[in-house]
């Protein structure tokens, strides 16, 4: 992308600290004017904020991780360390939003009487549908720099905060027309459940690159058409692609004339290597095994232009 940093890592550690810094003065409006205002829905609001900090303070620290080079206990690198905090994050919001669902259910069936909420409320929450647009923008620009899974997890999250905020607006503003709280006690629960829909969203894509999986067979396309693309490369097949902290790993078996001498098949397996680089962005490692043309072999793993 235009404009974006060469470092995927600075990239990452810019998006966490614009992030931290954010979330916590919108968080900390947010908490303040909710308890001021005696709004659940805006201190659920503060606490959705309050997780996104605590997201930016992971990505610092998982920066450090995923910058250390391969070793001996991990010899692809540490990259799955952001997948993985990725998935602990998704947790963590789950449980925030079943808080809030509690609670506000608890008032509801327990007939508390809600209090109306100030005219406060109504301010820092348009405030925090301006700052969270800034910030959702910020972070969906850095994470497609980055191709971090965990930066374009917190835009997403971002992005559904926008409509949380907004809902949180549309149920102080009920309150205040009807002159109940009643309102913006039901508001508290529905962010819960959007706090829980976003963190199995997160999840989701996460537990999709723990498991090796891809979404679709684009990719796989993309591979083949690089395959036969180079002259001598033939049938390419048992592909296998997997995402590790944004980055392809891939593995394809392809055939080749049998009468040609090692050097030569290793020059035609070298040239598909080189188009699929060139043709497929953020590639990791690329093996390609050569076999002998019309090789009929069972295989039971991965994927063929015919799957």
């Amino acid at each position: 992308m235009p404009g974006c940093m060469e470092d995927k890592n600075k990239s990452i550690k810019t998006a966490a600290i614009i992030a931290l810094a954010g979330n916590a003065v919108l968080a900390l409006l947010k908490i303040g004017a909710g308890l001021i205002s005696k709004s659940g829905a805006l201190i659920g609001d503060g606490i959705d904020s309050s997780s996104d900090v605590l997201v930016s303070v992971v990505a610092l620290f998982i920066v450090r991780i995923i910058s250390k080079p391969a070793d001996d206990n991990h010899p692809w690198g540490h990259g799955r360390a952001e997948t993985i905090a990725t998935a602990f994050l998704s947790f963590l919001l789950f449980f925030m939003g079943a808080q809030l669902i509690l609670n506000s259910a608890t008032k509801l069936i327990s007939g508390e009487v809600a209090p109306m909420p100030s005219g406060l409320a109504i301010i820092v929450s348009l405030v925090s549908i301006a700052g969270k647009i800034l910030l959702a923008w910020s972070q969906h620009y850095l994470g497609k720099c980055a191709d971090s899974a965990m930066i374009k997890a917190n835009a997403k999250n971002m992005a559904s905060d926008v409509i949380l905020s907004v809902g949180v607006l549309i149920g102080l503003a009920i309150s205040t027309l009807t002159g109940s709280g009643l309102a913006d006690t039901i508001i508290a629960a529905l962010v819960g459940a959007w706090v829980i829909k976003t963190a199995f969203g997160i999840f989701q894509e996460a537990s999709l690159e723990l498991m090796d999986g891809s979404e679709g067979t684009q990719s796989y396309k993309i591979v083949f058409e690089a395959v036969n693309a180079v002259k001598g490369a033939e049938r390419p097949h048992r592909a296998r692609m997997r995402r590790v902290a944004g980055f392809w790993d891939i593995d394809i078996d392809i055939e080749v004339d049998p009468n040609l001498t090692v050097l030569e098949a290793h020059e035609i397996a070298t040239n598909v290597e080189l188009e699929i680089k060139r043709r497929l962005e953020s590639v990791f490692d690329i093996i390609v095994h050569v076999e002998p043309l019309n090789d009929d072999s069972d295989e039971e793993f991965g994927l063929s232009e015919n799957s």
